[in-house]
């Protein structure tokens, strides 16, 4: 650059200028650039709300019921046995059932049974240790017991049992297996109490309509 062209003052007035144009362009930018902004913060924030409260699930209420049941489907048990413990064991505690039944499972206890079977000591006339249908039937009873917990029932007791003969698959040289369905139902103690209550005072009832007529 010569001499004759070099003007100091006139390169400063260019460069202020420059600056002037430039905070110009600025100012008219910024208000059309403050709304979009906001509106992104606000949907930020609710993004954040949404994450910040997430859905609390209620705990599920346990189903309030009467009366516990289960059920045993096809067991490999003597139809004739298991009919004999489902007599032994109504109307008694799911722990009391337990313990006797294990007792008869160690040939301590005899089941009474009805026919030509050997005599056994005590109130009984005839009985029998079936080991294996008592085994089963305390995997029942411990199923019962945790059924009766769960649904809250106090003082359980054993109401209702009956076996019935199952299906009879044939097995080596046409020889039918044994096969017995089991049902057995527990309800709380205060509900026996009326219903026993209730059928007494059902035939004293009865019985003073016959002594009037």
């Amino acid at each position: 650059m010569t001499e004759k062209n070099y003007n100091p003052e006139q390169k400063e007035r260019k460069a202020m200028k420059k600056q002037e144009k430039v905070k110009k362009a600025v100012k008219s930018e910024s208000p059309k650039n403050e709304k979009p902004a906001a509106v992104e913060t606000k949907t930020e924030e609710k993004k954040e709300d949404k994450k910040e409260k997430p859905e609390i699930k209620k705990p599920a209420e346990k189903p309030k019921k009467t009366k516990a049941v289960v059920n045993g489907v096809d067991i490999p048990i003597s139809t004739k046995h298991s009919m004999a413990i489902c007599r032994f064991i109504k109307r008694k505690k799911i722990s009391q059932a337990i313990s006797d039944l294990e007792q008869v499972a160690k040939i301590r206890k005899p089941i009474p049974m009805k026919g030509e079977i050997p005599h056994r000591k005590g109130k009984m006339m005839s009985g029998r240790f079936p080991q294996k249908a008592a085994k089963q039937f305390i995997i029942l009873l411990k199923s019962l017991s945790s059924n009766a917990i769960y649904f809250g029932i106090e003082e359980p007791i054993i109401t209702e049992a009956f076996a019935n003969i199952g299906a009879r698959p044939f097995g080596r040289k046409g020889i039918r297996r044994k096969r017995t369905h089991i049902r057995i139902v527990a309800e709380n103690r205060t509900k026996e109490k009326t219903c026993i209550t209730n059928a007494k005072t059902s035939s004293a009832s009865v019985t003073e309509l016959k002594e009037k007529k």
